[in-house]
């Protein structure tokens, strides 16, 4: 069969006929790159519709939800990251609420109603009752932000970190002497502290750093005291190299697309499978959830990893986490609840642990063991550590042929620098999404959301559902491999081919900002005679006269108005404890010790 397209014969039916709808593309691009044929059918009762089919399977549905359960009308990519606090997260370090220029959510939405609609059929297939799905938005958009406001809603030592709280001059990326915009990385503190030594910078600067540094995973800042931003901006790029590299901390520029496109071509699958035919005693399927019966074994830490388990779940996977002797130390990360990290149990709380030493012999023949009992094996162990210890998927496959090995890692078979690890902001600014971002916003470049390790969970476990699926269809199974790289070609692939420019903005209102997106050109014309401005007229020529009459009202007022109007428009959310006080996102959210983010999805 062919690796690359593993669901070869299947058909997704649906809208598909605007190639200006960043979702529509989205979901062309992605079923493309699973082996499904793309067919647009004229239905324009039914243009969030999706329909799954092919031999051997019964037609499965997908519908598209927005703000309540019906089709998602005046929702637009800009709008779903202001209502889901999206904006306010990637602003944190950038000075002020702003939109990532990217078709990010377009993307995840996308990933997440292929998912289900894979899940769904495979149901099916063994003896579910499940025959349609449906796929929110807004509980897409929260699930991308699920630390976040876990962070922000403990019952004790919750966060305050408004859009802007740091500066969005001194973070990384750091930019040399000779204007090269670039990253550092190292995951220990000697390194840090050694390459700042090196540069005569007072250990109590680069210690402080360093605290910035270590947190920005999780906090979406990294405030850096100014000395350490001026010590690298009089250095030539050469010259941070080599101390880089005399300390061995790892550095990388932040390239242009066309850059790194010389170096490694910007891929057009985020997967890579490598399937054969076996023999498979299918488990039934006897729960509502349609994964249910499904066994799987996850070994990963950080994000990418875990939320790919925890979307499993979701699923109905029984999912048991694997952690080294004495639990995961990001267990302990502030803030917590009932002794353990919110943010940690946020991607983490549906799953089993078990505690094992895969440095000993003996226990790891005990995960072998298991291994034959289980359809998934997940981890995104360090290059070269399986194979050191004979758990890849030839070792795994001896044990159990119809098992799903994933790889869930950093940078995919890419020929990158030796000693770079494949890390969200690392994998950011090589691929040249952080440049893309950085284009947006007018600065130099990259998130501290970890963009690409949420995306990277996201299609890391629509790549396993998509393996399952072909199992159960076609009587193969294998390795499925994805990555962050992966994750970010497809978010650069889809920003460089854009067809429509952004006509949107943040606003003040007189209580709080609006974004409103004219993504079609109708909305501008609503617009203008909403406001009685002349026609035709140009948005950049509407941007000053709109906002001097946005702000002689409050927000929700002009929200109500440009809503019923059909514009996409949407408050922006900066405090993320507000989020479960909007109406429209409390079905996708469940306060308690913190506010967990519920499944985006929902099967009948």
């Amino acid at each position: 069969m062919n690796q690359a397209a593993p669901l070869h014969g299947c058909r997704l039916l649906g809208a598909f006929a605007d190639e200006h709808d960043p979702l529509q593309r989205a979901l062309a691009m992605q079923a493309r790159a699973l082996g499904i044929a793309v067919e647009s059918v004229s239905d324009a009762g039914r243009e969030q519709f999706y329909c799954l089919q092919g031999q051997g399977l019964a037609p499965t549905h997908c519908r598209l939800t927005g703000w309540d359960d019906e089709a998602p009308r005046a929702i637009s990519e800009f709008t779903l990251q202001a209502a889901c606090g999206l904006m306010a997260v990637h602003g944190r370090a950038s000075g002020q609420a702003q939109a990532i220029d990217l078709d990010y959510l377009a993307h995840v939405v996308a990933s997440l109603a292929l998912t289900g609609l894979m899940a769904t059929a495979l149901a099916r297939l063994r003896g579910g009752q499940v025959t349609d799905c449906s796929v929110s938005l807004p509980g897409a958009g929260l699930q991308c932000i699920s630390q976040y406001l876990a962070g922000a809603t403990a019952e004790e030592g919750a966060e305050r970190l408004p859009a802007g709280c740091s500066s969005a001059r001194l973070r990384p990326p750091f930019v040399s002497a000779d204007g090269v915009v670039f990253e550092l990385e190292t995951l220990d503190a000697g390194p840090w502290l050694a390459f700042w030594d090196g540069l005569g910078v007072a250990r109590a600067d680069s210690s402080k750093g360093w605290q910035g540094f270590l947190l920005r995973y999780a906090r979406a800042i990294a405030p850096m005291p100014e000395t350490l931003c001026r010590t690298l901006a009089n250095l030539p790029y050469a010259q941070v190299v080599e101390h880089c590299t005399a300390v061995g901390m790892a550095v990388t520029p932040v390239h242009q697309p066309g850059q790194r496109n010389t170096l490694t071509p910007v891929g057009d699958t985020p997967w890579a499978f490598k399937l054969h035919p076996v023999a498979v005693l299918p488990r039934p399927c006897n729960q509502a959830l349609p994964l249910s019966g499904l066994r799987v074994i996850e070994s990963c830490r950080r994000i990418q990893g875990p939320l790919a388990g925890h979307l499993l779940a979701m699923l109905g996977a029984q999912v048991t986490r694997l952690e080294m002797p004495g639990g995961d130390p990001l267990r302990g990360m502030a803030p917590l609840a009932q002794g353990c990290s919110v943010r940690f149990d946020a991607l983490n709380g549906l799953k089993a642990v078990v505690e094992l030493d895969l440095k000993s012999a003996s226990e790891r023949e005990q995960l072998r063991r298991n291994i034959a009992e289980v359809d998934v094996f997940l981890h995104n162990w360090a290059p070269g550590k399986a194979e050191e210890l004979a758990l890849d998927q030839a070792d795994l496959a001896q044990v159990n042929p119809a098992l799903t090995y994933a790889y869930a890692g950093g940078w995919g078979n890419a020929q990158v620098p030796v000693g770079l690890p494949g890390t969200d902001f690392t994998v950011q600014a090589w691929s040249g999404i952080a440049h893309l971002i950085g284009q947006g916003e007018g600065n130099p470049g990259g998130s501290l959301f970890t963009v690409l390790d949420v995306f990277g969970g996201v299609i890391a476990a629509q790549g396993i559902v998509a393996a399952l699926l072909a199992r159960h269809l076609h009587g193969h199974a294998g390795r499925v491999d994805s990555s962050l790289l992966g994750a970010a070609d497809l978010l650069c692939r889809s920003r460089m081919t854009r067809i429509r420019p952004l006509s949107a903005g943040v606003f003040r209102c007189q209580d709080a900002s609006l974004a409103i997106d004219c993504c079609a050109p109708e909305h501008l014309e609503t617009l203008a005679r909403l406001f009685d401005f002349p026609m035709p007229c140009a948005w950049q020529t509407l941007r000053e006269p709109l906002a001097l009459q946005l702000a002689r009202q409050p927000a929700a007022h002009w929200q109500a108005r440009l809503l019923a109007a059909g514009v996409p428009v949407a408050i922006v959310r900066q405090d993320l404890a507000e989020l479960q006080q909007d109406p429209r996102l409390a079905p996708w959210l469940a306060p308690g010790r913190y506010t967990r983010v519920l499944s985006p999805w929902r099967f009948t």
